[in-house]
């Protein structure tokens, strides 16, 4: 029987389907593991399961029995891919278990922001309706999305998704190509400049990487409509935080929302926790992805991973 250890279990919360795992070996479940017991804990394990704990050439090296690495996410930066290549050790993510979490909160900050729901709920919990002269209330002015454009910044599995939905809503779509290599036919493709330009709501969703880190500084957004709308679901570190901070506090954007960070989780000196106006950004701690489906659906799919390992191994 498999000796397997998964050895960050919070980072999916609490998942029915993690008995999976009991029926492909005998498995270690470990809520956190600290960097320095990365090495203890898969000592003697064939098959280790990890989210976001680096599995570095110094870690692999210490651990002879290591054949698999499953990563419970799509992200591979945390192993050293090239190390386990040469030493024989498969590395298996997963792929198009969250696209329609991430395209939910997607629209979830972007009606927050819009809307401002939040604002009017107040104006009627704090009984001020109740006492006012008139049915309606239009202190907080909203816009429709309709015959609005929407720039997505990477149409991959996710970002066509968020498009469906947006052209749902009657918006147009247009997208920056991040490889220079997606021309899909359904959607203008713009270069990074004028979709900043020409958008009312630019929405991220790439992966981070050599092109793609600190794309968005604080010279891209004075590009950008006073009223846009600028989301990133996609990765920390494409936008810079603290060139993002100055933006909003100088008014050069009209709302953010953001789900990923440089450094998770945030920091706490971090300049987007002491913005002069906090109703126009709406952060939430990565979360985007982790609807209960699509938590239930990463595990089947790690589970089908080390399933495909063990009809590999035996072949």
């Amino acid at each position: 029987m498999d000796e397997i250890v998964f050895l960050d279990v919070s980072t999916v919360g609490t998942v029915e389907n993690i008995k999976l795992f009991k029926k492909l070996g005998k498995i270690d479940l470990f809520e956190h593991t600290e960097p320095n017991q990365v090495v203890e804990r898969c000592m003697g394990k064939e098959i280790v399961i990890t989210n976001k704990l680096a599995i570095t050439a110094d870690v692999m090296d210490q651990l002879p029995d290591l054949k698999l690495i499953c990563i419970a996410a799509t992200g591979m930066n945390n192993i050293d891919l090239d190390h386990a290549t040469k030493k024989g050790i498969q590395v298996k993510n997963v792929v198009s278990y969250s696209t329609d979490s991430v395209a939910q909160v997607t629209f979830t900050m972007l009606l927050h922001l819009v809307n401002r729901p939040f604002y009017y709920d107040h104006y009627v919990k704090s009984g001020a309706y109740a006492k006012s002269k008139s049915f309606t209330h239009h202190a907080e002015p909203f816009w429709e999305l309709r015959g609005k454009r929407m720039g997505i910044i990477g149409l991959g599995t996710i970002g066509r998704q968020v498009a469906r939905i947006a052209e749902a809503f009657g918006m147009e779509v247009v997208f920056y190509s991040t490889t220079g290599r997606n021309n899909n036919i359904n959607y203008k493709r713009f270069e990074l400049d004028d979709l900043l330009k020409k958008s009312d709501v630019v929405t991220i969703h790439a992966p981070l990487n050599e092109k793609t880190r600190g794309l968005i500084t604080y010279e891209k957004m004075k590009l950008m409509r006073p009223c846009a709308i600028l989301l990133n679901l996609g990765r920390g570190g494409i936008v810079d935080e603290h060139d993002l901070a100055r933006a909003l506090n100088e008014n050069i954007l009209g709302g953010v929302g953001l789900d990923v960070f440089e450094k998770e989780p945030i920091q706490p000196d971090n300049p987007l926790l002491k913005l002069y106006d906090k109703e126009k950004l709406i952060i939430t701690p990565h979360m985007a992805w982790a609807s209960k489906e699509a938590r239930e659906l990463l595990l089947r799919k790690i589970a089908q991973n080390i399933e495909s390992y063990q009809k590999g191994r035996e072949e």
